[in-house]
């Protein structure tokens, strides 16, 4: 029923054209409510709109909120449809109901209760809002609800959802508006706030599909809608323009497009991306969201070729070159590939390429391979891309080799006896190779040369050569020499047969020193091991003269011997010995024999088992021969008695026999290095349990094992270190004391020959683990180090486990030492006690001795710090022990260090290395002490004193030497003040020469101790000249010997007699570096004794002048003939006091006084006088010998020009009160003019002598004046 325009409804539709039944049952008509222009149309129950209209019903304003009211839509007049159908699911609003996330803004304050869904304020916010926003949307099509989620500040943001059918903006934001109206005035609800976001109606692309890490990719968002603004979102972030992401925009009438463009993207930009449009619909706002997920993976190479190691000269390789590849895990149609080469061996090839995969196919020729460049790495990278900027690389490691031509040669062509040396030469032509291995292959037996001391290799020019110094059995067979590099092995081969012939030790000869009588025959033996196949010819060498051997079998062993007789019966020595030739020539000597020729046979006094000798001969014998070998050593017998009698037996024991043999055939094998432990582990076994046996030959004998094994590099395993010095310990004891004293006299100590033992031990140590352990036994404690690349420390090691001595090492910049260098040091307590010292000085400290495995530079410096042992010794010094010292005996020195004294400690800087300690002294004297400093001023005065003598007598020599006892007189004294002089300057020379600069200046110290040994000398025997000479003239009184003749005498005397003494014992001590003592420029005593060659003449010639001058007292002593008178008596007295004041220096007596000196714990006072006598002695000679000559002040006065008459009261006054003391008118002249004639009393009946009693006269004045 439809109504009228005042309100009546009415029915409106297709029964314009149809019956009114067919109006209603054909064309349902909607129930309208008419206005002027327009209509509110409604559907009745099981009715709806049509789809085809859906989107321009335009609800109808309604005033009312009251629920289940149908919903009218307006239409304008005139109403020609659509209109309503029966409800189906075409109808409008029946489709899925679509969710709209909208928005609106209240125009009041925020509270904080509205974030709060419990609060009230917020449920009654939701309450009346969702009111509302049912109202107002609930007329759009398909509506379900509208809720209200949530509030924002910024006033008051309300988001709310409304779910419904598609609508049009036209109907959302007609809805809107009527919101407004169901909502009360309070709320302030700003109508042109409402915004609608529109889900689903954008485009969103992303190019390529498959995104890399390294791509660049497009992102593109499309709207069918006109946009005002387009926002970019990577999760919550607002995306800006930078050098990576780009942004463009397209709007026009009908559709909006936008592009971001991502270059070079990363993982990290993986992610949601979001692209929001924004425009306006009348009032409402509208935004379009487009959200995409963006995943950013790897480029991942998935399988690839494996590094590979290529011989490149292998004709295997070059037949099938190797293949490389790599992978991607998935086919991309864009995907592309490169290979790159890069290294030192250029070797490229062919690539090709399929979906995923890239194949490189290497061109590996000889040439490109050279040899020097083998083992060098060729890098080859795989390199794939997608096409769109992203990458992934691979690089796979080609290792080159070229298989080295080695060579080998021989010193000797295929042939070496036992005993001789020979060295073979392995080259390569391949430098970069890894190690050398040196094998000798003898039947199934393959046997490694583990010695690294007969190894030499020279890396750059890839060469090594093995030297073997005495060749045995053990180095037989066929000797592989084989390059590796890597796992590339290259050999070269050659093969030494090693043929027999005995050693030289082996062979047992006897007798080792006889006496021989001449015409007599001498059994002369040889005997060697029967064990030998070789059949050698045999001589015996006597004098060079060799005689066939007859050979004889003699249990285990072969014997030669030959009945020798010696027909030249002429006293000498003979030498013998035993030659051995193999079959290929070469040949062997036995040690000498020496035979002592006894040419008469009256004296025979011992003839046992024919063995002839003389009262006191020696004979030396060879020791026992055992089942299979001898003893080494010797027995000595001495004829005594009509016997020959055992005075030393020099053997070792059996025991220690076999260790000796067992070291040299060690020392000599080709596994040396691996049984070293197990010989040290059974050598210290065998000592301890010999450790009370008191044989100084076995001592000897030990120490000479020691020092061979010690040359054998071992790895410094503590158990190996501790049975060596464990050995040593034993050696060293206490009780061996008396051992060491006999062992210390031989040519080379024994001592000095365990030091270096001990020492070369530790220097062959190879680390282990990078590491040298720290290892103490009772008398040895060693420390050590490795340098590493990154070590920056210092070497600093404390010793404190040898009793209650301690010292410390300390050598800094070690970081200067090349990497994989080891530092070993060694304290010794016991050894420094039976190393000689010079008399009088003691060891007073550990011993210490640090060896590096490398050169040392220049800049090097140990700092020691040594524990005194002794309190009460004074002056320390530091030492070391030079093995080269007295003719490489070995002595403390105490070059290039520098000594700091600590209370009890002492500090010892030094820039070598060598076994250091300190020495000290009970009583040394002080330097600087009153005998140095009275020697040193007595020596300036002295020298001053020669010059002005030389200088004087120079000036008056015509005037003084008129006749021949004059002449000699000042012959004698010029010559001794010129000796004196030259000797005095060259020990001032020497005291120059400080004890630490003492072995580096040691040429000047030896020529300073010759020249002053030489012309102190001459001047001793110029003394001596001038006492024989006053002997001369008061014996033989008449008899005149002429000046030629006596010149000659006394020239020979005073220079001949002192060069012979000088030059023969330079030449004896000075090769045996004897010569000089250590601690200053004299002659030695310790060692040579060579300082006798200066006292025993000195003292000599002190006591035949002492005895001249006891014979001049006793001739003045002697009485005149008839009584003498007081006058005469004191006369005599004064006589024999100026004698003995003028004889006294010019004899050298003062020298007598040197006796008292050298009495142990003499007095100082000896001393002082000693020193002050003689280092004023030229002061006296120029006293005493010139300026108390009468003659000689004459002369000066006379040079003077005085006049006529002060030279005419000279003389006469000189007749009376000058004379000399000799002349014929003084009593003790005449006493020694008739020494050893008549007694009495003369009468003298003029003054003026006889001529031949001046001449007399005048000679004896010429001696003393």
């Amino acid at each position: 029923m439809a109504q009228g325009s005042f309100g009546v409804p009415s029915y409106l539709g297709c029964c314009v054209i149809l019956s009114f039944s067919q109006c209603f049952s054909v064309c349902p008509t909607p129930v309208c409510v008419t206005s002027e222009n327009e209509s509110c149309c409604s559907c009745e129950g099981g009715y709806a709109w049509p789809s085809t209209g859906c989107s321009d019903l335009i609800s109808c304003p309604s005033t009312s909120l009251a629920p289940n009211q149908p919903c009218g839509y307006t239409r304008e007049r005139p109403f020609l449809g659509p209109y309503c159908e029966p409800q189906n699911k075409d109808s409008c609003g029946m489709g899925e109901p679509t969710v709209m996330n909208m928005s609106v803004r209240l125009d009041t304050a925020f509270h904080d209760d509205l974030r709060n869904h419990s609060s009230q304020l917020y449920k009654k916010y939701k309450a009346d809002l969702d009111k509302a926003f049912n109202a107002g949307y609930g007329c759009l099509p398909g509506f379900v609800s509208a809720t209200t989620t949530g509030f924002r500040p910024g006033s008051v943001d309300v988001n709310y959802r409304v779910e419904a059918g598609s609508a049009s903006f036209h109907q959302l934001e007609h809805s809107s508006r009527l919101v407004a109206q169901y909502l009360d005035e309070p709320y302030n609800i700003v109508p042109t706030s409402f915004t609608a976001e529109i889900m689903n109606r954008t485009n969103f692309t992303v190019s390529p599909a498959h995104i890399f890490e390294g791509d660049a990719i497009q992102l593109m968002c499309e709207v069918n809608a006109t946009a005002e603004n387009t926002t970019w979102y990577h999760g919550s972030q607002i995306i800006l323009n930078s050098s990576r992401h780009s942004m463009k925009t397209d709007n026009n009438t009908a559709t909006s497009q936008a592009v971001l463009t991502i270059i070079n993207v990363t993982q990290e930009d993986s992610g949601t991306y979001t692209c929001i449009f924004t425009s306006r619909y009348l009032s409402m706002n509208l935004i379009y969201r487009g959200t995409e997920e963006i995943q950013v993976s790897p480029l991942r190479i998935i399988s690839h070729s494996n590094n590979d190691k290529v011989s490149c000269n292998s004709p295997e390789i070059q037949a099938n070159s190797p293949v490389l590849f790599c992978c991607i895990d998935g086919q991309l149609p864009l995907l592309t590939g490169d290979w790159k080469v890069n290294g030192a061996i250029n070797i490229t090839g062919v690539p090709s390429f399929s979906s995923n995969c890239t194949e490189y196919k290497l061109n590996v020729m000889d040439s490109l391979c050279l040899a020097e460049q083998s083992g060098t790495v060729t890098t080859y990278t795989c390199e794939l891309q997608t096409g769109h900027g992203a990458r992934s690389s691979w690089d796979i490691q080609i290792t080159y080799f070229r298989e080295a031509q080695v060579r080998i040669s021989s010193s000797v062509n295929t042939s070496v006896s036992v005993g001789y040396g020979f060295s073979l030469k392995c080259e390569s032509d391949v430098s970069n190779y890894d190690s050398i291995r040196w094998e000798i292959h003898s039947g199934d037996r393959i046997q490694a040369v583990e010695c690294a001391a007969c190894i030499t290799t020279n890396k750059s020019t890839a060469t090594s050569v093995l030297e073997v110094s005495t060749a045995t059995q053990d180095w037989n067979g066929t000797y592989v020499c084989t390059f590796s590099q890597d796992s590339l092995n290259n050999s070269a081969s050659v093969t030494i047969n090693v043929i027999p012939l005995p050693l030289k030790q082996h062979i047992w000869i006897d007798p080792v020193e006889a006496p021989i009588v001449c015409g007599t025959p001498q059994d002369i033996n040889c005997c060697i091991s029967a064990n030998t196949m070789e059949d050698y010819g045999v001589k015996i060498v006597v004098q060079e003269k060799e005689f066939p051997a007859a050979k004889k079998e003699q249990g285990n062993f072969l014997c030669y011997s030959y009945n020798y007789t010696e027909t030249e019966c002429r006293g000498k020595e003979l030498e013998a010995y035993c030659k051995f030739v193999n079959s290929i020539g070469q040949e062997v000597n036995s040690e000498r024999i020496q035979l002592n020729l006894i040419p008469d046979k009256d004296i025979i006094s011992c003839s046992e088992n024919k063995t002839f000798g003389r009262e006191g001969d020696v004979l030396i014998k060879s020791c026992s021969v055992l089942n299979t070998t001898f003893l080494r050593g010797s027995k000595i017998y001495k004829c005594c008695s009509k016997s020959w009698k055992m005075e030393k037996n020099d053997c070792v024991s059996e025991q220690i026999n076999n260790l000796l043999l067992m070291a040299e055939s060690l020392v000599n094998s080709p596994s040396a290095k691996i049984g070293l432990p197990n010989f040290l582990q059974n050598l210290k076994n065998q000592i301890v349990l010999l450790q009370d046996d008191n044989s100084s030959a076995n001592l000897a004998a030990i120490v000479t094992i020691l020092y061979n094994i010690s040359s054998i590099p071992v790895e410094a395993e503590k158990s190996t270190i501790i049975d060596y010095f464990t050995t040593v310990d034993v050696i060293v004891a206490d009780s061996k004391k008396e051992l060491w004293v006999d062992l210390n006299r031989e040519r080379t100590p024994t001592s000095s020959l365990l030091l270096n033992a001990v020492e070369r031990f530790s220097e062959n140590l190879l680390p282990v683990n990078y590491s040298i352990p720290h290892v103490s036994t009772e008398t040895l404690e060693l420390q050590g180090m490795v340098v590493t690349e990154h070590n920056h420390a210092d070497y600093n090691k404390d010793f404190r486990r040898l009793g209650n001595l301690t010292a410390s090492v300390l050598i800094d910049k070690i970081e200067t030492l090349p990497p994989n260098s080891t530092i070993v040091s060694v304290a010794y307590s016991a050894l420094g006690h039976i190393l000689p010292v010079n008399v009088g000085m003691y060891v007073n400290s550990l011993v210490i001795s640090t060896v590096l495995s490398c050169e040392r530079n220049q800049n090097f410096h140990i700092n020691m710090t040594f524990q005194k042992e002794n309190l009460s010794l004074k002056a320390p010094q530091c030492v070391f022990w030079d093995f080269n010292l007295n003719n490489s005996r070995g002595s403390w020195d105490n070059q290039s260090c520098t000594l700091t004294e600590e209370e009890d400690n002492v500090i010892c800087s030094c820039n070598h290395l060598t076994p250091f300690s300190i020495l000290m002294s009970p009583d040394k004297p002080a330097k600087n002490s009153v005998e140095d400093y009275i020697t040193h001023i007595g020596l300036a005065i002295s020298i001053l004193s020669l010059v002005v003598c030389i200088v004087i007598e120079s000036l008056v020599w015509k005037t003084v030497t008129n006749n021949t006892t004059s002449y000699m007189r000042h012959v004698c004294i010029l010559n001794t003040a010129t000796s004196l002089l030259i000797a005095d300057v060259w020990f001032i020379v020497t005291a120059s020469i400080s004890e630490h600069s003492m072995q580096r200046r040691r040429d000047i110290c030896v020529a300073a101790t010759f020249f002053i040994h030489l012309f102190y000398l001459c001047g001793f025997f110029w003394m001596l000249s001038l006492g024989l000479i006053l002997f001369y003239r008061l014996v033989f009184i008449l008899h005149n010997t002429s000046k030629t003749c006596q010149k000659a005498v006394v020239f020979c005397l005073g220079y001949g007699c002192p060069f012979v003494f000088a030059v023969t014992t330079i030449a004896v001590t000075l090769p045996w570096d004897t010569y000089t003592r250590k601690d200053a420029c004299w002659l030695n005593w310790e060692d040579s004794k060579a300082v006798l060659a200066f006292v025993i003449p000195a003292l000599v010639i002190v006591a035949m002048n002492l005895f001249i001058t006891a014979v001049v007292i006793i001739k003045i002593l002697r009485p005149n003939i008839g009584d003498r008178t007081n006058k005469q008596e004191k006369k005599t007295l004064f006589q024999i006091c100026k004698s003995l004041i003028i004889l006294t220096p010019l004899l050298g007596l003062t020298w007598g006084f040197g006796l008292t000196t050298i009495i142990k714990n003499s007095h100082q006072a000896f001393h002082i006088l000693f020193a002050l006598l003689n280092a004023l002695q030229g002061l006296f000679i120029l006293v005493f010998g010139t300026l108390w000559d009468n003659k000689i002040k004459e002369a000066l006065l006379k040079r003077n020009s005085l006049s006529r008459w002060s030279s005419q009261q000279t003389k006469s006054t000189s007749l009376i009160l000058v004379t000399p003391m000799f002349s014929m008118s003084y009593p003790f002249s005449r006493t020694l003019n008739n020494l050893f004639g008549k007694t009495g009393k003369y009468t003298v009946s003029s003054s003026e002598p006889s001529s031949a009693s001046t001449e007399n006269t005048s000679k004896s004045d010429s001696l003393l004046n």
